[in-house]
C-alpha cells in the first residue's frame, strides 16, 4: 500500500506540488493524469524518494520514504520515462548487474529467467541493449523494475514512443501485474488510462482536482449521471413516465429518429441505477426501448473540463 499525506514541494516561492493526499491499496492500478507542468512527475519522484518533499509524508507498506529509505525503496519497482539502461551491456548482463545492485535475495538465474519470460524478452537476452528497438528497450526497463518482485510498481509514461502494437502489449502487461502488485501508472494518453486503470487521480497546478474510479470520473465532476436512449412511442407519455422514476433529475428529448421514435437523455443522481426502472416504465406504457447506453461525458471531455475549471479558479483567486 502507498499512502501520501499532505505532500508539498516548493522551489523557492513556487509550489510545484501543493498539499496533496491519497492512498493506493494493494492490487489497485492507479492512473496519475495531468497536463505538462501540473506536478505529476514531481509527485512520482517524491513517492520513489528520488527527490525529497518540502513537507508531508510518503509511506510504502508502512515505511516512510525519508525516515526509512532503504526499507521503503526495497518495496518499489520504478520505471522512469527514460529507462535507466546501460546501452553497451547485453540484456542478461544488465539484469544481472541490476539484480546485484538491488541486493535481491532470490535465486539469481531462475529469477532473471522468470522476469524475462514475463516481459517477453528471452529471445533478446544476449543482444546489446543499444541495438534494440524502442519497444524492447522499454521492456528491458520494465524488467529491471520487476527484479525482486517489489509489491509497488511506479511507472512514469511507460508507453511513450511505442507503436500501437507495443502499447497494447504493455497495457496488457500492466493489467496482469496489477493482480499481484500495487501500480501507479502515469500517462498523457487518456484512452490508455481508461483501458488500464481502476482509478484515476487528476492533478492540475500542483493540486488534486479529481480522484475517482475510472468509470465514475465524469459523474463525479457533474454530480450526476446520464443515460441516452432511443425510444419508440408518444413523446408526452415517455417524458411523463421517465420524470417520475426515483433519482431522475430531468429528461430531455434531443431529436426525432423517425416518425415513431426519438432520442432522449435522462440526467439522474449519483448512487442510483435507473436502468431497470426505465425498462419497466417503458414496458408498462408500450414504448419499446430500441437503444440504451451511457450518456456521460467521455474521459477526454471530463479531463478538459476539470483542467478548465481549475485554471479559471486559479485566475479568479479561488472564487468561481
Amino acid at each position: 500500500m502507498v499512502e501520501v499525506k499532505n505532500l508539498t514541494k516548493r522551489y523557492g516561492g513556487i509550489k510545484a506540488v501543493n498539499d496533496i493526499s491519497f492512498t493506493v491499496e494493494s492490487g489497485e492500478i492507479l492512473g496519475f493524469l495531468g497536463p505538462n507542468g501540473a506536478g505529476k512527475s514531481t509527485t512520482m519522484n517524491m513517492i520513489t524518494g528520488y527527490i525529497s518533499s518540502t513537507s508531508g509524508t510518503v509511506t510504502i507498506d508502512g515505511y516512510d520514504i525519508l525516515e526509512n529509505p532503504k526499507e521503503a525503496k526495497s518495496k518499489i519497482g520504478y520505471l522512469p520515462e527514460i529507462p535507466p539502461l546501460y546501452l553497451d551491456m547485453t540484456v542478461r548482463k544488465y539484469l544481472e548487474f541490476m539484480f546485484d545492485l538491488k541486493r535481491v535475495s532470490l535465486p539469481k538465474r531462475e529469477h532473471i529467467l522468470e522476469i524475462m519470460k514475463i516481459i517477453k524478452i528471452t529471445d533478446v537476452q544476449d543482444r546489446i541493449i543499444k541495438n534494440l528497438s524502442k519497444g524492447y528497450k522499454q521492456r528491458v526497463g520494465f524488467a529491471q523494475a520487476l527484479l525482486g518482485n517489489p509489491p509497488v510498481l511506479i511507472l512514469d509514461e511507460p508507453t511513450v514512443g511505442l507503436d500501437p502494437k507495443q502499447i497494447i502489449e504493455i497495457r496488457n502487461l500492466i493489467k496482469s501485474l496489477g493482480k499481484k502488485h500495487t501500480v501507479i501508472f502515469s500517462s498523457h494518453v487518456l484512452s490508455e488510462i481508461s483501458a488500464t486503470c481502476d482509478r484515476i487521480i487528476v492533478i492540475s497546478n500542483g493540486s488534486i482536482v479529481a480522484d475517482a474510479k475510472t468509470s465514475e470520473l465524469s459523474s463525479s465532476i457533474s454530480g450526476e449521471q446520464k443515460l441516452a436512449l432511443e425510444i419508440e412511442g408518444s413523446q408526452s407519455t415517455i417524458l411523463n413516465s421517465l420524470k417520475n422514476i426515483p433519482g431522475v433529475i430531468r429528461v430531455k428529448k434531443m431529436r426525432d429518429i423517425n416518425d415513431q421514435s426519438g432520442k432522449y437523455v435522462i440526467e439522474y443522481q449519483n448512487g442510483y441505477d435507473i436502468r431497470r426502472d426505465v425498462f419497466n416504465a417503458m414496458s408498462r406504457n408500450d414504448c419499446p426501448i430500441l437503444n440504451m447506453q451511457s450518456g456521460n461525458e467521455t474521459l477526454e471531455e471530463s479531463f478538459l473540463k476539470l483542467i478548465s475549471q481549475d485554471q479559471t479558479k486559479k485566475k479568479t483567486g479561488g472564487n468561481l
